[in-house]
């Protein structure tokens, strides 16, 4: 596999993304209530993500898949305070608490991105028929993932286009991350697992203190958590399929 054949297979997975909104193309005005399952099904959603990520970290070294799953946290929450000191959020056109929820998923899964890069580039360096399975794999894994942005944004009035565009925006590194980790394959093994666990960490705060919360003020607790159970069982599944 040459570097440019790696950088278009994970080209392919991070516009793969943008499938995710494809549902949206069909979606109407969003009642609160529906707000609120939205962001329960995302939250399963990245809780299932974050299960294959540290299942998959962890034969790579468990100390450093739990520093990173505690580095992800702290970092993502010290991200957060520092958007509450910060009046007057933006995002997409959009102002105030909206904004700042937006901000955080597309940041969450913008870094969630980075270690699905190395995990494309240091597969590829086992291998092209390695690279090509976990490429796919991944591609088909980001599809969900582009839906869980697009479940927070589009219910508060982002386009099914621009989330989609969103979503592959998040999606980048994925290609910038994969050629450098093809080329230095052995410098960016170790890293792996701190970085899976970093994305994990980051995504499980995000639907602790963000996605669920939101979901219990828009819609009854129990249908949260029925949404919530069934998507991550999804993924879970999902992922159980591909790797």
């Amino acid at each position: 596999m040459t570097v440019l054949g790696v950088f278009v297979a994970s080209l392919v997975t991070a516009l793969a993304t943008g499938l995710g909104a494809l549902p949206f193309l069909f979606w109407g005005h969003p009642s609160r209530t529906w707000l609120g399952l939205a962001n329960g099904l995302a939250a399963g959603f990245m809780v299932g993500a974050s299960i294959g990520l540290l299942r998959e970290a962890w034969g790579f070294g468990a100390l450093r898949t739990l520093s990173g799953l505690l580095a992800g946290a702290l970092f993502i929450a010290i991200a957060a305070r520092a958007l509450d000191a910060e009046p007057g959020h933006h995002f997409a056109g959009f102002e105030g608490a909206a904004a700042k929820s937006m901000l955080l998923i597309v940041g969450v899964m913008t870094v969630h991105s980075f270690t699905e890069g190395v995990g494309v580039g240091v597969a590829f360096g086992g291998g092209d028929a390695l690279g090509l399975v976990i490429a796919l794999a991944i591609a088909i894994h980001n599809i969900p993932e582009g839906l869980a942005i697009s479940l927070v944004l589009v219910p508060r009035g982002v386009s099914a286009g621009r989330a989609a565009a969103w979503s592959i925006f998040s999606s980048l590194p994925q290609p910038l991350m994969a050629v450098p980790a093809y080329l230095f394959v052995e410098l960016f093994r170790p890293l792996l697992p701190f970085g899976l666990g970093f994305a994990a960490g980051a995504m499980l705060w995000m639907v602790a203190r963000s996605l669920l919360p939101d979901a219990v003020r828009e819609a009854p607790a129990r249908a949260v958590a029925l949404v919530c159970l069934a998507s991550t069982a999804g993924m879970v599944a999902l992922q159980g399929i591909l790797l």
